[in-house]
């Protein structure tokens, strides 16, 4: 089985980006990246499906879930909505919750399903940057996957006298510092469209 990516769109909820306001600053930049992200991965699985190639890809949605001691994101309502869904239709296309930042850990058996799916790369979008995303990418290292953090396409809140933006480059040098390749959400995508895989 040729190796495969998985993309993961982590708690794009509406808490974090639709309500106005609870969304993290930047959360207009993520969506869009959200939109751009799934339009091409889509468009490079749907034609391997139209060709009965196999799919290079996957994509994974992460959701998270809070009990109402916790937060507002509780399971049901409208703040732990997705922003993006999988497709009822797309085989290649699942949906995970979490209750913790680290989706590997919340999913013990999910670092397995991938690798039995020929995954061996994450690719990873969403919020909020120093928490989840980070947590996730963290996780992934630690299943033994490749990992690559789309620039651009995550973001946070302003926190502790520093910018989101200024958060989202901090983690992405902490990450890269471990080995994870960092690339801008556009550059990528045009990639995946013009070459035709991901």
């Amino acid at each position: 089985m040729a190796a495969r990516k998985a993309i993961f769109v982590i708690d794009i909820q509406h808490e974090l980006a639709r309500n106005p306001k609870t969304r993290v600053p930047h959360a207009e930049r993520v969506i869009a990246a959200g939109e751009g992200i799934l339009q091409a991965a889509r468009a490079v699985v749907d034609a391997h499906s139209r060709d009965n190639q196999p799919s290079p890809a996957m994509l994974v949605f992460v959701q998270h879930e809070e009990s109402p001691a916790a937060g507002t994101m509780i399971k049901g309502s409208e703040p732990w909505d997705l922003v993006f869904a999988p497709r009822t239709s797309g085989r290649e296309e699942i949906l995970v919750a979490k209750k913790t930042g680290n989706t590997f850990e919340s999913n013990p058996g999910l670092a397995a399903r991938l690798r039995d799916a020929g995954v061996t790369e994450i690719v990873a979008c969403g919020l909020q940057s120093e928490g989840c995303v980070e947590a996730t990418c963290k996780g992934a290292l630690a299943a033994g996957f490749r990992v690559t953090v789309l620039a651009g396409a995550h973001s946070t809140y302003d926190a502790d006298g520093k910018s989101a933006v200024e958060i989202e480059r901090q983690v992405e040098q902490r990450l890269s510092t471990r080995g994870v390749r960092i690339a801008k959400w556009e550059e990528t995508t045009a990639a995946w469209v013009r070459e035709g895989r991901v």
